[in-house]
């Protein structure tokens, strides 16, 4: 494959904002940039929770059959049900945290100061802002303010889109 026909730039929609759903976008549009294309990030409802300041990032197993963790030497699945009970968030949120610090995973904080770094464009929607009623001093420093409209004029410009 020739230089003339790789991708220069990548889009991605961030729509969700818990722990698990808040590393695909972080790892891949860092990698993008660290590979030298052009990257820009549209966080619309709640992906938008992932640019706030101060981040409390949990997991929810409800919905999340594919969720198996490493325990007792095995990879244990958590039924649909077992989800309804209180505190269920909670552990899976803690065994999500100790595993990727004991594995040396970078933090989604640590990630996002990488984007910021490496001049990914970030763009924080501004209906959703209004919407959940966010103030701009709730979030990080170096996204700018944008809507549907913005993304799109940059998305169709763009050689990979991705809706994460």
């Amino acid at each position: 494959m020739s230089s003339e026909t790789n991708a220069k730039s990548m889009s991605m929609i961030v729509t969700k904002g818990t722990l698990d759903w808040a590393y695909p976008p972080f790892i891949l549009a860092t990698t993008a940039a660290a590979m030298g294309l052009e990257v820009t990030m549209f966080f619309t409802f709640y992906g938008l929770g992932l640019l706030k300041k101060d981040l409390n990032l949990k997991i929810s197993t409800l919905g999340n059959p594919a969720m198996e963790m490493p325990m007792m030497g095995m990879h244990m699945a958590m039924p649909n049900i077992v989800s309804a009970l209180p505190g269920v968030d909670g552990m899976a949120t803690g065994m999500m945290k100790n595993l990727i610090k004991k594995k040396g995973v970078a933090s989604i904080e640590d990630l996002r100061e990488l984007a910021v770094e490496a001049d990914v464009n970030m763009i924080a929607c501004q209906m959703t802002m209004d919407l959940f009623e966010y103030k701009r001093e709730d979030m990080i420093d170096g996204p700018s303010l944008g809507g549907a409209a913005t993304y799109i004029e940059v998305a169709s410009k763009t050689d990979i889109n991705l809706y994460i």
